[in-house]
């Protein structure tokens, strides 16, 4: 590895590990924990309802993680599951949850989008490409490291 890459990428980390610090400081001013919030925003990014594997997916967290999140918030009457076909599950939002997330949830959004309505649209969109042409660029090696294939 090139030496200024491997600062390039240390530097990546880090920037990657204080932007989750970030999300992490606001849940707990908002008084939810990390996978509660992140339930919350995968519904509210989709709508009032996300199907579990989206959620999943969209999350990155463990499937058992959400569930736990899933089943707190539903005690709490925050969310309920609807069947979708055999093995599908639809998390919703209850009115309460909808509060909930309009209190949370839709601050940092809302935080978020006021952070992208300062950047130049030319600064949104670069960023935007980096980002995907890195997912794809990982999503790829990752493949390869299922594979066994390890290193190039």
């Amino acid at each position: 590895m090139r030496n200024d890459t491997y600062k390039e990428l240390k530097r990546f980390n880090y920037l990657l590990g204080e932007i989750n610090a970030q999300y992490h400081e606001m849940s707990l001013k908002l008084g939810l924990s990390d996978s509660a919030m992140m339930v919350l925003y995968a519904i509210c990014d989709n709508g009032e309802c996300c199907l579990l594997q989206e959620i999943c997916r969209r999350t990155g967290v463990s499937k058992q993680t959400i569930n736990s999140a899933i089943r707190k918030l539903e005690r709490e009457g925050m969310v309920y599951l609807e069947a979708m076909g055999a093995k599908n599950k639809n998390v919703c939002l209850t009115e309460r949850g909808k509060g909930l997330a309009e209190d949370t949830v839709m601050r940092i959004m809302e935080a978020e989008n006021d952070i992208f309505a300062t950047w130049p649209q030319e600064d949104v969109a670069r960023y935007l490409a980096l980002t995907e042409r890195f997912l794809e660029a990982i999503g790829e090696r990752a493949d390869r490291i299922k594979g066994g294939l390890g290193h190039e």
